[in-house]
């Protein structure tokens, strides 16, 4: 009998829950492209290995941008190597899938999701929204009439929302996170050193020296890259609050749209968030000081999930228990399904395999 399968669909990685075997993937959302052929020669892992080192003809893209799909047939392709490595289907049974999205997903986004995973032979397919997942993935319980707020800063997009009684009540979804981080931090080596860096060595500054906060203490890394003037190789030193000045507007933005979000959330939910805090998941939850900073910025306790990279996979385990399961805060939905049908949100409405209302 097939197993369900769970996926954190990011930008930056594809994450993999497995009934029964918790998080058994966790790789980047990566492709190496031939592009003579057209032929996939890498995905994940092995890809994120040749970046900034292919022959021309050779490229690794994103197929995934903004935490949607941008290139639907890569993604088919890497999705079905993924799940294929997991050896779920038979000739009589196939997994059902639940995917997480960004809240306030276009209509033609869930499509596009939709396909992919039909495609790479899931039965049921249920969309769900990424901060709801997260939450039930650091063991919040959002299905009680009580107040939780969530920020999953991830690395093409950044979900905050209030949940109650399984339903955001208020969020709000913008495409600035990780990614946009390491590209202000290369842009900034660009100006500041004359010196070009590649994707990889701006994540690794980001996550060594990458701090929310200025630091009384400063870390620092050696970096190299290629002089601009001379073209040659280049070795410079950063420090911590460099970096820190490059995140700082990113940061600053993603605190006034949570801000946005508490003004917009009703007084009694409010009261609740004052009391139990607000939860922060995704690669963002490990930067430096970001719970005092959003601290500051919201003043709201602010706490940090304990394993924030798994929170929406481990997120996706327990949602697909709770769909199937005869009992629980799911049980009217277990009368709306049938076979290969696919569900855009377990607790609204229902597609069918086309992508069709």
């Amino acid at each position: 009998m097939a197993r369900d399968i769970g996926i954190d669909l990011g930008t930056a990685n594809i994450l993999i829950y497995l009934q029964g075997r918790g998080v058994i993937l966790n790789e980047p959302s990566l492709v190496a492209v031939n592009d003579k052929t057209g032929q996939v020669i890498a995905i994940g892992a092995q890809a994120y290995k040749m970046v900034g080192r292919t022959p021309k003809d050779v490229s690794v893209i994103h197929p995934l941008k903004g935490g949607v799909i941008a290139d639907i047939s890569i993604t088919e392709q890497l999705l079905e190597q993924f799940i294929r490595r997991l050896n779920l289907q038979s000739i009589f049974h196939k997994p059902d899938i639940l995917i997480c999205t960004p809240t306030n997903i276009t209509s033609v986004e869930e499509k596009a999701i939709i396909q992919a995973a039909i495609k790479c032979g899931g039965k049921s397919i249920y969309l769900e929204e990424e901060p709801k997942v997260a939450a039930v993935g650091v063991g919040l319980d959002i299905f009680s009439p009580i107040g939780n707020m969530v920020i999953d800063m991830g690395g093409g997009t950044s979900d905050i929302a209030v949940l109650s009684m399984g339903a955001a009540v208020t969020s709000r979804s913008i495409k600035l996170a990780g990614d946009d981080i390491d590209h202000e931090i290369a842009l900034y080596i660009k100006d500041k050193y004359q010196m070009l860096i590649g994707d990889r060595t701006a994540e690794d500054i980001k996550m060594n020296l990458g701090t929310a906060i200025p630091l009384e203490n400063e870390s620092d890394m050696m970096i190299k890259g290629r002089d601009m003037a001379s073209g040659l190789p280049k070795i410079i030193t950063i420090h911590s609050n460099e970096i820190y000045d490059c995140m700082k507007e990113i940061l600053e933005t993603i605190a006034e749209e949570a801000r946005l979000v508490l003004e917009q959330t009703p007084p009694e939910l409010a009261g609740d968030i004052i009391e139990r805090g607000i939860m922060v998941t995704g690669g963002g939850a490990l930067i430096h000081g970001i719970d005092t900073f959003l601290n500051g910025r919201l003043q709201v306790p602010v706490l940090i999930a304990e394993n924030p990279l798994d929170s929406v996979a481990l997120g996706t385990g327990i949602l697909l228990e709770r769909i199937k399961a005869k009992s629980g805060p799911f049980d009217f939905i277990k009368n709306l399904f049938n076979t290969n049908r696919v569900v855009m949100n377990p607790t609204a409405n229902m597609v069918d395999e086309k992508g069709e209302e």
